[in-house]
């Protein structure tokens, strides 16, 4: 089977790598060693090679973006082929259709946060995704949302304050999920979004103290481990220290 590149894709290998010869090339890097670690992280390995993200993310770099392939990829269901499968997608061929499919397929908190990471955060429909899928039951759905809230916090430098400030009603009304990929990825947004800059530290504390007095034994976690870190004083020095307007020379 032989993905086709789309003209905007970029070559990255003199010849291109169809689906068929990627595929060998993760074969030929099975490592039971690497399966059995990440069983350990509660990550499916039923369908895995045992190949680490290093390696993933080399290959991928030899690859280059390749939209087609990477729909290829991912439609194999193995799973190091479908993490490869975001690093080698082009995010500006990306439609909010392919992200619904992919999203509805995930089955490993591993392979979500590489959607999120590597490729859905790059798209302009982010953001309305988080919000979408915070509604949504399925486990993973909902763990992409909060993933995407979480890397946007890192990585969209130019956002507004009142961008985060809206998720924060979200992650609230999400915190008692008791699942643990959900609860996990509700913490960490909030985490994120409080060390930001000030206004968004002391928001992000006062939501935590509200999720605090819910009824909740997830809540009670989410509050308190995101307490723990945003109050801790190198936290706080830091976000005091970025705050101070700099001197010009």
């Amino acid at each position: 089977m032989k993905a086709k590149r789309s003209p905007n894709d970029k070559r990255g290998l003199a010849e291109s790598m169809d689906l068929d010869r990627v595929l060998g090339v993760l074969n030929s890097q099975s490592n039971p060693d690497t399966s059995r670690s990440m069983a350990r992280f509660g990550i499916k390995t039923d369908k895995a090679f045992g190949v680490s993200v290093p390696f993933l993310r080399s290959l991928a770099k030899q690859i280059g973006k390749d939209h087609s392939l990477s729909q290829a990829l991912w439609s194999t269901g193995l799973h190091e082929a479908r993490e490869l499968a975001t690093m080698v997608a082009d995010p500006a061929s990306v439609t909010e259709e392919l992200m619904e499919s992919w999203v509805r397929e995930i089955d490993s908190w591993d392979v979500c946060d590489h959607c999120c990471s590597n490729l859905w955060i790059k798209t302009p429909f982010a953001r309305r995704k988080a919000r979408q899928w915070s509604r949504r039951p399925e486990e993973f759905v909902k763990r992409a949302a909060f993933s995407l809230i979480a890397y946007l916090a890192v990585h969209d430098k130019a956002a507004e304050d009142e961008v985060f400030a809206q998720f924060l009603p979200i992650i609230k009304r999400e915190s008692t999920d008791q699942r643990n990929f959900v609860k996990k990825a509700v913490n960490w947004a909030l985490r994120q979004i409080g060390k930001r800059n000030r206004n968004l530290n002391r928001l992000s504390i006062a939501t935590a103290r509200e999720i605090q007095n819910l009824d909740s034994k997830s809540a009670r976690w989410i509050a308190a481990d995101a307490l723990r870190e945003l109050t801790n004083s190198k936290v706080q020095s830091r976000i005091e220290s970025a705050s101070r307007p700099r001197r010009s020379r």
